[in-house]
């Protein structure tokens, strides 16, 4: 890309908008609601584990 492009882009709107949108991420992330997803999320890996692993099985 030619940077007389590049500069157009950043001296425009445009850079507004990419702004609003990483607000509006940030805020989606944030939510109130969200906060049961992420603790859903984050304890995925262990959703099915029912007992702990065998010593023998934990060795390589």
């Amino acid at each position: 890309m030619d940077y007389h492009i590049l500069r157009e882009i950043a001296d425009s709107w445009v850079l507004l908008a990419m702004f609003v949108f990483f607000i509006g991420v940030i805020v989606w992330a944030l939510r109130p609601g969200s906060n049961r997803q992420h603790r859903d999320v984050a304890n995925s890996i262990f959703r099915n584990d029912d007992q702990p692993a065998n010593s023998e099985e934990a060795q390589p």
